[in-house]
């Protein structure tokens, strides 16, 4: 057994080595493919095996070796299921992974499940897993008339691993689905994949602790306090969660659509995402605000793409009393093509509001279907093109200004004379 002990612990070691000869290349050529590439799944697959594979066959040489000379195999054969069984746990883990969105805490998970599932294989391969599960079953205490044991909850944290698990990659493929479909509107979209996300986590929850053996109804004291606890402290967490529902059912803000929150001051962006507690916004600056589902119900929300996503851009100005306001109009109309986002169609117009105090205010009104892309650009476009084509003609621009009148005056007296007494 000395000899068979020492064979595995060089067969391991042999591979470990050849594995961190051949990792830095075969990340190079993983590299080269993009993410979603066959190849390069393919590529982390063999990376994830390489070292299980190369060492059974060692051990499945060294067996062969043992017996044409007539030596014991008791580890070696013991070591051949094990080998075999930690290469397609790997592989069937890194498969399960992939379903999900990549994250460093995901793949630190992903070799704690492996390594936990493993080692339940190993103990059951080498007879040992029916004395473990007694030791971790007398260790157990009793509340009331339950009694709870270690193995009782490992079973049930395993069970709800398990299936909130296949829960959540079961979720993203159909919300995947669901994106890709091209007859469902973003709103529906986002609804069923909600709907159906927490439809498979309750559903979960609930046949794992069946299964353990926990009677469903004793959970009605628990849901009394959950009751309580939403009611007194959870107000708010309840009202976003159930007005993220009310938005994805109403339709009134999907993916995509240009928004504002807020009063006058209020920046517009665009909805990213829409999430249990709270909707991303992404504004122009880059950045993303997270704004809760209640104030999109409870606060004015302008909607830029709502149902139509042509939308009116007004661009005032003013021109002094001794220009011409028609050919300052006309000159309006011309600036309105000074960028090929705004539309023929409606027409842009040119009006003249008002006698203001510092001059004759004017104003152009073009539309744009775009929203989406800005609206400051346009406005600039259109600003220059203005002030160009006022300074060709020799329009002007006036400044504010205010005419101050000084009336006469008594002629004030002297300090001394004030001060007299009369």
């Amino acid at each position: 057994m000395l000899y068979e002990l020492g064979f595995l612990l060089a067969a391991g070691v042999g591979a470990w080595l050849l594995h961190r000869v051949f990792k830095g290349p075969l990340r190079t050529l993983c590299d080269r493919y993009p993410p979603d590439d066959l190849r390069r799944l393919a590529l982390r697959g063999v990376q994830r095996l390489m070292w299980p594979v190369m060492t059974l066959v060692v051990v499945l040489i060294g067996r062969g070796v043992f017996l044409s000379l007539d030596a014991p195999t008791r580890l070696l054969d013991a070591a051949v299921p094990l080998l075999l069984s930690l290469a397609t746990i790997r592989l069937l883990v890194y498969a399960l992974r992939k379903g999900f969105r990549a994250t460093p805490a995901l793949k630190a998970w992903e070799n704690i499940i492996g390594f936990g599932i493993w080692t339940m294989v190993a103990l059951h391969l080498v007879g040992w897993l029916p004395a473990v599960q007694q030791a971790l079953d007398d260790l157990a205490i009793n509340i009331g008339s339950s009694r709870v044991s270690v193995l009782s909850t490992i079973k049930l944290v395993a069970l709800i691993a398990l299936l909130l698990t296949l829960a959540f990659w079961i979720s993203g493929v159909l919300e995947r689905r669901m994106r890709a479909s091209a007859h469902m509107n973003p709103s529906l979209q986002v609804a069923f994949g909600k709907f159906s996300k927490f439809f498979l986590i309750a559903l979960a929850i609930f046949l794992a602790i069946d299964a353990v053996g926990i009677d469903l109804t004793t959970l009605t004291v628990f849901g009394g306090a959950l009751g309580v606890g939403i009611g007194f402290g959870l107000q708010r967490i309840t009202s976003n969660f159930i007005s993220g529902f009310i938005l994805v059912l109403d339709r009134s803000i999907k993916p995509g659509d240009v928004i504002s929150v807020g009063g006058n001051d209020a920046k517009f962006g665009w909805v990213q995402e829409l999430r249990a507690r709270y909707v991303v916004v992404r504004d122009r600056d880059g950045v993303e605000r997270l704004i809760p589902n209640e104030n999109l119900i409870t606060s004015e929300v302008v909607n830029w793409s709502y149902s139509d996503p042509n939308t009116r851009v007004r661009i005032p100005v003013q021109i002094s009393y001794d220009d011409d306001p028609e050919q300052a109009m006309a000159l309006l109309m011309e600036a309105a093509k000074a960028s090929p986002r705004i539309l023929a169609e409606p027409v842009p117009t040119a009006r003249m509001l008002e006698f203001a105090d510092s001059g004759i205010q004017l104003e152009l009104r073009i539309w744009i279907s775009d929203p989406e892309n800005g609206i400051g650009n346009v406005r600039t476009d259109v600003n220059l093109a203005i002030w160009r084509l006022f300074k060709t003609a020799g329009i002007t621009i006036p400044y504010p200004q205010r005419d101050l009148h000084l009336k006469s005056m008594p002629p004030m007296r002297p300090l001394c004379d004030a001060a007299a007494p009369d």
